[in-house]
């Protein structure tokens, strides 16, 4: 039974409409967690106050879609780039536009500013990594050796090195004062999206389209762990502040992941689709996403996740965790020494490039910034956010202020409390859930008292429907049925429900995109979308509807749906039925393909091809 003030574990904040265009990018302030910027296809970059439905400000200047956004730690400047390779640097507080630098030959693709100097560094299409002063409106340095796209930037806490991830499977880590590259990491199988220096020690994260986030030594240049594969590619990930975990955005959930030994704490539901962006403030968790012209924000209170395995959670299960194998040298891994004043420039190791490649001619760079505006929308809000100067402290009091938590309904209580009953040592999320279900109805474990007061005045025989009996329902395993109450023979029954949820949800989503591409006539192109998903459930929808209609079945699908009716055929679950009325239908092609193989040129060749793929279902 749901307890009375019982508050959700996550819930949906806010979704407004963001801009005239489609979202292409966004990014939470870090420093307080409530400011957040949006960039769009209508070549503005737009800031809103997390949680208020109004624009504070609206920031033009750039004449090509804003492809990248990042703030300032101080939360004072915003930098953008764009398609063009340009960047425009705004001041918030004087509501102006700073620098304008150009240098690159394609698209943004990623930002960072210093932690300390007056130094920002991008990285684009064109598979460069520059810095820049911002100062000097100049490119100090240029760093090559990517060899495709660079998709994230992240200054180290000390300032003194650079981890640049790209579409080239690798993680690369520069030295700023010695102007070269210290070490790469190539173990990564898929283009790698995102990377996160550990807020306190010698660490590195990153998280790629392969499905998994690896942590990296800095002292060793070596992997230390990585994760067990999720469904979706890995885009946002976040350390918590004190280091004591790591948390990743994936599709539509979160997981909370600790690495020496590697594990999996916990695992939420969070319909936020595709995470962009993660923060942390007054120990709730800030996540953005955006389709189309929306944005939406999320919100998941940390003091009732998992993040160690410290939370009693059972005896045995706990005796266990605690005599898991630590890898050797952890605790004795190095801090970053941050310098005790702000640095002004990198070391005078750093040959800076010729001033002319990386800023525009004066003339130019005046007429930018008549163009480049900022128009405040909302006067109230930008005030008290960028300009509180009676205030001692920069930061608006807001930010201790939790976003308060909306009342939850039975159903996710009772999920939550099977959440927490959950062995924290179990590294598998579904295995995770089917223990807790197993151990929240043991007859050591009741949610509410056997003798109820309700029961003299209400006798329980009297809520039975004549001749049915509610054990005859219920799993037979469990002796002491006649004791549980009504609620907890409900929850028992819908065990697994908000799993399921989840998962058919995704697969909503998966069958939408693919309907939206078939409803264009293209048919072979919907199946190699479907193909891409790499989920064998749309597999299987898709094979019904094509069974249905036998016209549908062209030569131009088997390359594609051969090779996946065979994953079918050797997966662990029963399909084989649903594969049969495909069997049937390929097979009344193998007498064509054999009459046109011995054709000459390419025709014969594909002919001869198709004719091999399907020699397994002879």
């Amino acid at each position: 039974m749901a307890a009375l003030g019982a508050t959700k574990i996550t819930w949906k904040l806010q979704e407004f409409v963001a801009h005239a265009g489609n979202v292409t990018c966004l990014v939470l302030g870090k420093n307080s967690g409530r400011l957040l910027a949006t960039g769009g296809e209508d070549c503005r970059v737009n800031l809103w106050s997390v949680s208020k439905p109004n624009c504070i400000m609206s920031l033009t200047g750039h004449n090509t879609p804003v492809e990248c956004i990042q703030f300032k730690d101080s939360e004072e400047l915003v930098v953008a780039g764009s398609q063009s390779g340009s960047l425009r640097i705004w001041d918030l507080e004087a509501a102006k536009i700073l620098r304008t630098l150009s240098g690159h030959k394609a698209n943004i693709c990623s930002l960072d500013f210093h932690p300390f100097g007056e130094f920002v560094a991008s990285g684009s299409m064109d598979t460069n990594v520059k810095l820049w002063d911002i100062r000097r409106k100049g490119c100090v340095m240029t760093y090559k050796g990517h060899t495709n796209a660079v998709r994230c930037l992240r200054f180290s806490p000390d300032g003194r090195w650079i981890a640049s991830a790209g579409d080239d499977n690798t993680v690369k880590l520069w030295d700023l004062s010695a102007a070269k590259i210290l070490t790469e990491f190539t173990d990564h199988t898929g283009p790698v999206n995102i990377v996160e220096f550990h807020p306190n020690e010698y660490l590195l994260a990153s998280g790629s389209s392969d499905r998994t986030i690896k942590f990296w030594d800095l002292e060793k240049f070596k992997m230390v762990s990585c994760t067990e594969v999720e469904s979706t590619p890995v885009r946002c990930i976040l350390f918590n502040p004190d280091g004591c975990c790591l948390y990743s955005g994936s599709h539509d959930s979160m997981h909370v992941y600790g690495w020496e030994p590697p594990r999996c704490f916990d695992v939420l539901q969070v319909n936020w689709g595709r995470a962009a962006d993660l923060a942390i403030c007054s120990n709730q968790l800030i996540g953005a996403s955006f389709s189309q012209v929306t944005v939406s924000t999320f919100v998941v209170d940390l003091n009732r996740v998992k993040k160690t395995g410290s939370i009693v959670q059972g005896v045995v299960e706990d005796e266990k965790l605690y005599n898991l194998p630590v890898t050797k040298g952890a605790v004795l891994r190095r801090n970053y020494e941050r310098p005790l004043t702000t640095c002004s420039r990198p070391q005078s190791k750093v040959k800076e490039e010729p001033e002319s490649e990386g800023r525009i001619p004066s003339g130019e760079e005046e007429k930018d910034d008549k163009e480049s505006t900022a128009e405040i929308r909302n006067p109230e809000e930008y005030k008290e956010i960028f300009q509180p100067q009676n205030a001692i402290a920069r930061t608006p009091p807001r930010r201790t202020d939790p976003f308060p938590a909306p009342p939850e309904d039975d159903t996710v209580t009772v999920k939550e409390a099977e959440k927490v009953i959950a062995p924290t040592e179990v590294h598998s999320p579904v295995l995770q859930r089917m223990q807790a279900e197993q151990l929240n109805f043991s007859p050591t474990v009741a949610s509410t008292p056997i003798n109820q007061p309700e029961a003299p005045i209400i006798p329980i025989a009297k809520n039975e429907p004549i001749g049915l009996k509610v054990a005859d329902f219920l799993p037979p395993q469990n002796n002491k049925l006649a004791d549980l109450s009504d609620e907890d023979a409900v929850s028992q029954i819908r065990k697994g429900h908000d799993t399921m949820c989840v998962v058919l949800t995704s697969r909503f989503k998966n069958l939408d995109t693919v309907r939206a591409v078939w409803t264009t006539g293209d048919v072979k192109t919907s199946i190699d979308s479907a193909v891409t998903m790499n989920d064998l459930a749309v597999i299987v929808d898709i094979l019904n509807i094509i069974n249905l209609k036998p016209a549908l079945w062209k030569l131009d699908l088997c390359p594609s749906i051969i090779p996946q009716i065979d994953k079918l055929l050797q997966s662990k679950y029963e399909r084989h039925q649903k594969c049969k009325l495909c069997y049937k239908q390929l097979k009344n092609l193998l007498p064509i393909l054999q009459s046109k193989a011995g054709l000459p040129g390419r025709q014969g060749s594909a002919f001869r091809e198709l004719q091999l793929l399907m020699a397994a279902f002879e």
